[in-house]
């Protein structure tokens, strides 16, 4: 493998300045050659787990999709300020536009059709987004867009190639820029912070903050770029963005230096007795917004792929029950439907009426079937048998 061009959705390795850098982090274990996490986490399957075992529980798993083209997309109206001066829009998964005292940040902006650093295979949408790649002028000048970590869920090769021809700074964990700068983004346009680091940007303070989980791109560089947690403050407001983690105390230290929040938006999709660490339940989402002293909970990460073996609407019923139970204020727009979180709530549960019992077929007539395999970064995925159409296979971004 080492001889062979390494592949341009694999973004590339950090070298030089940045490497450098990466090895100052007091987050960075020059022992083992990866970034630690605040509080140890397993980052792949438990030893005794059948990979096979996992793939089978997620191509089978009941109630895994929704009805095909059930799901309610609006395409955002932002032409008019929000009369709080805080306005957010969840456009799928974790992406978010953040509109913030006069300002506009994209939060993790994925419009690739798959999560994968393949084109015809790995996780399919099950939503469009609520604007395609050539109306991205329709969010409106852009000043910010922070991302999480460099799994393909959340640094999605397409957007940012996109995003690159506009003016917009970049903020990135430690080492990710590597891989923006050879997809096409100018170095003066990438900040890259370490954990409790901050970058100045277009008058909002943005912070990176400690988060439980693991990176990886390629088939040898997991943990070589470091994970985060974003807070974003202005003038008058603050606003939280989980990226992907497990739960750990540090959330409270976390709201204790930089909150209280205005809104949070919280990672509560994908989660799984396999992965234990790495991702949040639903439960343990809403205790994340006590422990930073949220004001409105934006769930995210759930809705737009398949990537655990729940059910595509469980995340947001077992939301809904927790926040109820924890007098949270919750927040579960439609894709693309903008809310003010100092207003009034969206909160009809239009899931429900998307789920159904035809979802269990795929968009290509009947259930999938094949052999499974594992790809790059450890998602699992499906080669069909005897089928021309690219497969619409689950898998873990993570």
């Amino acid at each position: 493998m080492s001889g062979l061009p390494r592949p341009t959705s694999f973004g590339a390795e950090p070298v030089g300045e940045r490497r450098e850098r990466i090895l100052r982090s007091p987050h960075f274990d020059r022992t083992t050659g990866e970034f630690r996490n605040p509080v140890a986490a397993r980052t792949v399957p438990a030893p005794e787990t059948s990979r096979l075992r996992m793939a089978r529980e997620l191509l089978s798993r009941a109630g895994r999709r929704p009805a095909p083209g059930a799901i309610p997309v609006s395409r955002p109206e932002l032409t008019t300020s929000p009369v709080s001066g805080l306005r957010l829009t969840w456009l799928g998964h974790s992406s978010v536009l953040a509109e913030i005292d006069g300002r506009r940040v994209l939060f993790d902006p994925v419009w690739g059709e798959r999560c994968s650093p393949f084109p015809f295979v790995g996780p399919r949408r099950f939503h469009p987004a609520p604007l395609s790649l050539d109306q991205l002028d329709q969010l409106g000048p852009l000043d910010a867009v922070v991302i999480s970590h460099d799994h393909y869920d959340h640094l999605d090769l397409p957007s940012v190639r996109a995003l690159a021809r506009r003016e917009v700074t970049f903020a990135v964990p430690l080492g990710v820029g590597a891989h923006l700068e050879r997809w096409g983004v100018a170095q003066d346009a990438v900040r890259e912070l370490d954990w409790h680091e901050s970058a100045r940007i277009a008058g909002l303070e943005l912070t990176a903050a400690p988060a439980r989980h693991f990176c990886g791109r390629g088939l040898r560089n997991r943990q070589r770029t470091l994970w985060a947690s974003w807070v974003v403050a202005g003038p008058e407001h603050r606003i939280f963005h989980s990226g992907d983690t497990g739960y750990f105390p540090g959330f409270a230290d976390t709201g204790a230096a930089y909150g209280p929040f205005d809104a949070t938006m919280i990672q509560v999709g994908a989660y799984s007795v396999y992965w234990p660490d790495i991702h949040m339940t639903p439960e343990e989402g809403v205790q994340t917004h006590l422990d930073l002293s949220g004001g409105a909970l934006l769930p995210i990460h759930w809705g737009t792929f398949n990537l655990a073996p729940h059910p595509w609407r469980e995340p947001a019923d077992r939301m809904v029950t927790a926040a109820e139970a924890a007098r949270v204020r919750l927040a579960v727009p439609a894709p693309g439907e903008p809310f003010e979180p100092a207003g009034r709530l969206p909160v009809t549960p239009w899931w429900r009426e998307a789920a159904s019992p035809a979802a269990e077929r795929s968009e290509h007539g009947g259930p999938t079937r094949g052999s499974i395999q594992t790809s790059a970064d450890g998602f699992v995925v499906e080669q069909p048998a005897r089928r021309s159409a690219a497969p619409d296979a689950p898998g873990q971004c993570h």
